[in-house]
């Protein structure tokens, strides 16, 4: 499990540039507070690697996932939720993990703590608003 700023990070896979190359279907990690996105750990020097030699061979474009040796259930098994379930039910998953951390810090009397848990949750709040109102106008 990979956190930013205290959450966790939701996996996906996703298109980065490097140079004038893109590459496709790179396992990544996406911070849902902080929009932070990163190559997941466990591809992260396949991914330096064959981003290099694409670039050094005038590639454009190239997929990330032609080279992979491990499959994607393999590399998420570790994230506490990835981006092709349901975006509402991730951000609600991350709510509620911050909630269990929050009655943590309150038990522990951490107060520089549970002040960083609260400015999480007013985020990811407002996000769950956000896709709210983006399904109700999407189902009206």
């Amino acid at each position: 499990m990979s956190f930013c700023c205290g959450a966790s990070m939701i996996g996906t896979k996703g298109t980065l540039k490097h140079y004038r190359t893109e590459v496709h279907n790179v396992p990544l990690l996406y911070c849902p507070v902080c929009q932070r996105i990163e190559v997941h750990y466990k591809v992260e020097s396949e991914y330096e690697v064959l981003a290099e030699y694409a670039h050094g061979d005038g590639e454009s474009e190239i997929d990330f996932q032609d080279y992979m040796l491990e499959d994607d259930e393999e590399i998420f098994a570790n994230c506490v939720s990835v981006e092709a379930e349901d975006r509402l039910s991730a951000v609600r998953n991350q709510i509620d993990l911050s909630l269990d951390l929050l009655g943590v810090a309150k038990q522990m009397g951490d107060k520089r703590w549970q002040t960083e848990l609260k400015r999480r949750l007013a985020v990811m709040s407002q996000k769950l608003e956000k896709l709210q109102r983006r399904n109700s106008k999407g189902t009206a």
